[in-house]
C-alpha cells in the first residue's frame, strides 16, 4: 500500500467468537492498520448487504468460513485474497475460487506446530509405557512395584525405530523434534527421494517396508482419495507384536475396523487422536482397551495456540498488500 491509497475492505468470515481466539490484540491492531473491516466481529458473507459484499477485497477466514463457490463469488467481484486462518482449505476453496483469480493462503504451517509437539510427546510417552503404567499404578495404589515395557520390549526411547508416514509440514516438524532423541527415523512419502529424506535426518523407506521395520508408526499424510485407508489391514498385519500406530492426521487414513481387530487381539497398540468415524460409536471397544489411547481431536491448535494461525493469516494479508497484488 502507498500513501493515499484507500484501504481495502475486508471481512472476518468464520463462526461467531472464533475471531476473538484467532486474532490477539497485536494481530488485530496490525490487521486494522491495513484494511477496513466490514464488521469488527465474524460475519456470514451470505448475510451481508449486496453492496457491501461486492466491495470486499480480502477475506480473513477461519473455522466456519463460507464456501467460496461460483454463486458467492459472483457477488464478490473484487475479492482477491482468502487468508485462511486454519489448516486445510478444502472445505472453503472450490474450483471456482481459482477460476475467479482469488489467491488463497492457509495457516496449515502454524497448525502443524502443536500437532508435531503433541506427536513428539506421545512418542516419548509410548516409549516409556506411561499409559499402561499409570493404569497399573492406579490399581496397585503403591502396594507393589510397577514396571512397564516399551514398543521395543525395553523401556525408553533409546534405539526405538520410528516410521513417519508423510513428509508434510507436520511430518517434517516431527522428524526435526525426533532428532533430539537417540532413535532411528524412516520416512515414507511418494514425493520424497533419498536425498530429500537425508536432508531431513531420516531414511526414505517404501511404505510396505516401513510397517514391519518400525516400533512406532506415526501418520502425517493428507486425506485424499488416494490415501483412504492407507493404513489397512495388510499393512497393520506386517507390524511386529507390541508395535504402536499413532494417528494425529485424518481418521480416513486408517482402516478403523482393521485397527480394532489388531488392538482387541492385544497384538498391536494404538494412540488415536482422529478416529474414523469421529467420534467413534459409544460401543467401540477402543474406548476400553488398555493398549489403546483415545483423545478427542486435541492435537491441533487449541486455546492460546489458535492465535498462532491468526498471526500467520495477518502476515499473509501484509505480504499480499505489500506485493502490490491488488487490482
Amino acid at each position: 500500500m502507498t500513501a493515499g491509497t484507500p484501504r481495502p475492505l475486508a471481512a472476518l468470515a468464520m463462526f461467531p467468537g472464533v475471531e476473538a481466539q484467532l486474532l490477539g490484540p497485536d494481530a488485530r491492531a496490525q490487521l486494522e492498520s491495513m484494511v477496513d473491516l466490514v464488521d469488527a466481529t465474524a460475519v456470514d458473507l451470505t448475510a451481508l448487504p449486496a453492496e457491501r459484499l461486492a466491495r470486499i477485497e480480502i477475506v480473513v477466514g477461519g473455522w466456519g468460513c463460507n464456501v467460496l463457490d461460483d454463486d458467492l463469488l459472483a457477488r464478490m467481484p473484487k475479492l482477491r485474497l482468502l487468508a485462511y486462518g486454519a489448516g486445510s482449505v478444502k472445505h472453503t476453496a472450490t474450483p471456482a475460487t481459482w477460476e475467479h483469480g482469488v489467491l488463497v493462503s492457509s495457516a496449515a504451517a502454524a497448525n502443524a506446530v502443536p500437532v508435531a509437539e503433541f506427536t513428539f510427546a506421545a512418542i516419548v510417552m509410548i516409549a516409556k509405557d506411561v499409559f499402561r503404567t499409570r493404569d497399573r499404578h492406579r490399581e496397585t495404589r503403591g502396594r507393589e512395584a510397577v514396571a512397564g515395557s516399551g514398543p521395543t520390549g525395553a523401556l525408553g526411547t533409546r534405539g526405538a525405530r520410528v516410521g513417519v508416514i508423510g513428509a508434510s509440514a507436520t511430518g517434517r516438524l516431527v522428524i526435526t523434534r525426533l532428532q533430539s532423541l537417540e532413535v532411528s527415523i524412516a520416512v515414507s512419502d511418494p514425493y520424497l527421494d533419498d536425498d530429500g529424506a537425508r536432508s531431513l535426518g531420516a531414511t526414505r523407506m517404501d511404505l510396505d517396508d516401513l510397517f514391519p521395520w518400525a516400533d512406532i508408526v506415526t501418520v502425517h499424510a493428507p486425506a485424499l482419495p488416494s490415501t483412504h485407508h492407507l493404513v489397512n489391514g495388510e499393512r497393520l498385519g506386517r507390524m511386529h507384536d507390541g508395535a504402536w500406530l499413532l494417528n494425529t492426521a485424518r481418521g480416513s487414513l486408517v482402516d478403523t475396523d482393521a485397527l480394532t481387530r489388531e488392538c482387541v487381539s492385544g497384538r498391536l497398540n494404538a494412540f488415536v487422536d482422529t478416529p474414523d468415524p469421529e467420534p467413534l460409536p459409544a460401543e467401540s471397544p477402543l474406548y476400553d482397551l488398555p493398549n489403546v489411547v483415545l483423545t478427542p481431536h486435541i492435537a491441533g491448535s487449541l486455546g492460546n495456540e489458535i492465535s498462532r494461525m491468526g498471526d500467520l493469516a495477518v502476515q499473509e494479508v501484509r505480504r499480499f498488500l505489500e506485493g502490490g497484488s491488488r487490482h
